[in-house]
Parts: structure tokens; sequence; C-alpha cells
């Protein structure tokens, strides 16, 4: 098989796919919204069940649900018919995943579910299938055809199982209001939580604190950027108010003055009004001031006092970069 070949292999299933999707929009109807109503009102829990690769699906969805505020659990169709049905409580929800809506575990499973009185969602591309027969509310994913050239390996039908379990989680966590500060509860670790709630003041505190003075020499402030190791130094006044910043290229420039140099003193270098920040501002919006001003450090200040440093070593640290 040439490049070209496989290149148009790829482009095929995608556009299969996409070709599902398309049509996938179509079948949300005037039952979805009292779906997700009852989902969101419901004191149970939401299981997601299904076989195969339906049963992988399931799984994502469930992580989705419970990411966004949806208290979900997820179990395995065959094992369900072993011992694991024991997990549904009462007023928990079941949503079951099958393309065809007629296997075996499926069968099972289904009339099972609504002996004991828990709601039946079915998920499935086969409406007049056993599943969705049996079921109070059918979550259609009709697929014309799967991607693989022999229309058996699951491509198309757990794409669309994938988009319609994700329509139902941005559907509740819209019912829901869940805004960033609740996704920042949920997900406290990795890169994503750290933008929702890191602070500066989480960032600064275990920095050095480089200082001078308006009156240092300049053998005093290349002494304080060098051991501070931070490429800058804050400039107060003797009564500790914040003045300016020295850094790394105001010294460069410097040489570049006729001035010798054992008279030059941190106030004849500096830069007045420097840039800073407060000790509770968001680190995200931090590093974006740091991005829209080309700088590499913020003077973290509050009331002109100054607290510390912030550098951008400090988010690339903790993965925000």
């Amino acid at each position: 098989m040439s490049d070209q070949q496989i290149i148009a292999v790829a482009r095929d299933t995608i556009n299969i796919e996409a070709k599902t999707l398309a049509a996938l929009a179509g079948e949300i109807d005037g039952d979805f919204p009292e779906l997700v109503r009852k989902i969101f009102s419901s004191p149970g829990r939401l299981v997601v069940s299904g076989i195969g690769k339906s049963a992988i699906v399931a799984q994502k969805i469930v992580a989705t649900l419970n990411s966004t505020g949806t208290p979900s659990l997820f179990m395995h169709a065959a094992d369900a018919i072993h011992g694991d049905l024991g997990m549904v409580g009462d007023k928990d929800i079941v949503l079951c995943i099958s393309k065809s809506g007629e296997t075996s575990e499926i069968k099972v499973l289904a009339p099972l579910v609504k002996s004991r009185g828990n709601l039946l969602i079915a998920m499935t591309s086969k409406k007049n299938s056993y599943l969705a027969v049996q079921s109070d509310h059918l979550l259609f994913t009709p697929v014309e055809q799967e991607a693989d050239p022999n229309n058996l390996a699951p491509t198309a039908s757990t794409t669309a199982q994938m988009a319609m379990g994700d329509a139902l989680a941005m559907g509740l966590l819209s019912l829901r209001g869940f805004g960033a500060a609740d996704f920042a509860r949920y997900h406290p670790g990795g890169a994503l939580g750290k933008q929702l709630y890191m602070r500066v003041s989480d960032l600064y505190k275990s920095n050095e604190r480089p200082t001078v003075y308006t009156d240092s020499p300049l053998k005093e402030i290349i002494l304080e950027i060098s051991s501070k190791r931070l490429g800058m130094a804050a400039v107060l006044d003797r009564q500790e108010k914040l003045i300016g910043i020295i850094t790394d290229g105001d010294l460069r420039r410097m040489l570049s003055s006729p001035k010798p140099l054992q008279e030059v003193s941190a106030e004849q270098i500096m830069t007045k009004n420097p840039k800073t920040t407060a000790p509770d501002t968001m680190a995200m919006k931090a590093l974006n001031a740091m991005k829209e001003y080309s700088i590499t450090q913020l003077i973290v200040a509050e009331n002109d006092q100054y607290l510390g440093v912030v550098h951008l070593h400090d988010f690339l640290r903790e993965g925000l970069v």
C-alpha cells in the first residue's frame, strides 16, 4: 500500500465519522431535555453500563460526568449479571450502551434493571432493538456505516456514543450552572487544576527577595542580583516603599553610559513604577501579564509594600506554561 493510499484511508475514516456526527445532532429532540432534567433531579447516581467497546465508551462517559458534577458509576454488563448489579441503588438511574441493543448480556440486564424499579436509559443504534423497547428513554445513535471497510469494527458507532455521552454531560453541566470554580474543586491535580486555583501567593514565597535601596552603589546592586538569581532587584526607599526595579538588562544598558561606574547608584539606573501583581492574583492572570509586557518576572506588592518576586521559572515548574 502506498503512502497516498494510507492517507486516503485515514481521510475516509474521519469523513465517515464526521458524517455520523452530523446525523447525530438531528437526533437531539424534545425527549432529551426531559431526560437531562430527570438525571439532574435524581437523588441517586447515573450508572452507565456496556460490554465490549461500548463498555470502554461507558467508562469515559462516567469519567466526564463525575468531573463535571454528576455522580456516576461504571458497571460492566457481564459483571452486572454475575453479582455486580448489587452496586445499583434504589434511586439510581441506569444507562445501557449497546450498538445493536441485542447482545445477550444486555438482554439479561435490561429486564433486571426494570424489575428493580430503576429508570432505564438506552443508547443504541437500533430503534427497534430489545434494549430500545425495554427502556424508558432512548438516546438514539444512528450509524449508517462503520469506518472499517468490512463495516464490522466499532469506529463510527463508538464515536457517536462518545459524542452523545458528551452531549448528555454538557446538558447536565449547563443545567447545574457548573463554572470554573466548580471545575477547580473537581480537578485539583495537574496543570489544569492549577490554572483554576493557583494564586501568586502560592508561588512567590519560595523565592528569594532581592532588594536594594535608592542610594545603593553599583557593586552592591550587582552582588544582590547575582546572589538572589532572579535577574532583578526591587528598589526601595529608606521607608521600605517600593520605588523601582533594576534588571539584568538595566545593568547592561548602564555600561554604555559615560558616567563613572563608582558614581552609579540604584536610583540612577532603575526603572520607575515597575509592573507589579498582588499576592491574591490568579497565577494565570499574572502569567498573562508577563506575556503581555514581555517580561520574565513580576514584583509582588500590596499597598506599595514589596513582598517578593514571581518568576517565569515558577510557572514552568508548576506546568502552567
